[in-house]
């Protein structure tokens, strides 16, 4: 008899105030939104709990980090042990002084931390100051266990690098997950560069799930943010993609729980007539390893 495991994911998509308060209080309404829905698990957005304070280099935006555990975390918890589900909350971690990381913390049904992932590629670019910011993840490509399974947990800017989602595979993650914080700049991008960002923003991740035979799960964030010079319209599109690279649900630009079922007992089927892990040449990729080859 097949092994049939059908997960039911929630995806939140929303906008985010100035208001860490606020926040947090929106993200806790999507997780008891989705516990009635039946969800097993909860995908938040990257960095729900603040404004995306990374559009500019501003020493005070350290005072928006927090420790971990931490009061977010205690919130959190409770909310995903009162709804019977798994959380992957996005948090600015405050590790020490002058030591900070972006983190994907995992909460699972009975509220306890079931493990985290600091961010491993952090970006520099305008708008996008994470550098400053945020120190690159010590933790490796790990997953982490939980009462539904191995989540592959990995944050924003990881999704370009098919090395991370392999990592993950390998280890034996049975889903990939993505919290993210993308847009566009209206002031720079016209429709068509969007269409284009938007487009690769997904292929890449559909690619990830075709070469791992995994489910992807995608959260962004939707709204407005920053000001005249910083402005980012964050393009929402969060999506839950099958291990064949079939989309399952997408979200549009506007707040809303995405929900999708998800056979995890697929990935097993898939494999053994499309056996890529099996047909690697193992022995002739050690040139991964360098930066560039010269």
């Amino acid at each position: 008899m097949a092994d049939t495991r059908i997960r039911r994911v929630a995806v939140a998509q929303y906008a985010c105030t100035p208001e860490p308060a606020t926040n947090l209080d929106t993200a806790v309404a999507h997780i008891q939104r989705a516990g009635e829905a039946g969800a097993d698990l909860v995908l938040l957005p990257e960095l729900h709990n603040t404004p995306y304070f990374c559009q500019r280099e501003d020493p005070a935006g350290f005072d928006l980090a927090e420790p971990i555990p931490g009061p977010s975390t205690e919130r959190l918890a409770a909310a995903a042990r009162t709804a019977g589900v798994v959380v992957v909350a996005s948090l600015f971690e405050r590790r020490a002084p002058g030591l900070y990381h972006n983190t994907a913390v995992v909460l699972d049904r009975d509220g306890r931390i079931a493990g985290r992932y600091r961010k491993m590629h952090i970006p520099d670019d305008p708008e996008y100051y994470e550098k400053y910011y945020f120190t690159p993840g010590d933790l490796g490509f790990t997953p982490i266990d939980t009462s539904i399974g191995r989540l592959g947990v990995l944050v924003c800017w990881d999704q370009w690098y098919p090395e991370a989602a392999r990592l993950m595979a390998l280890a034996g993650a049975e889903l990939l997950i993505y919290p993210s914080a993308i847009g566009w700049d209206d002031a720079t991008d016209d429709a068509d560069e969007q269409a284009r960002q938007l487009a690769a923003w997904q292929g890449v991740q559909r690619g990830h799930a075709i070469a791992n035979t995994l489910p992807v799960i995608a959260s962004n964030r939707v709204g407005v943010e920053g000001d005249a010079d910083t402005e980012i319209r964050f393009w929402g599109h969060s999506f839950v993609f099958g291990p064949q690279g079939e989309t399952l649900a997408e979200a549009g630009e506007s707040g809303e729980l995405l929900m999708a079922d998800i056979d995890t007992a697929r990935t097993e089927t898939l494999r053994r007539v499309w056996p890529f892990l099996r047909d690697r040449r193992i022995d002739a990729f050690g040139e991964l390893t360098r930066r560039f080859r010269d």
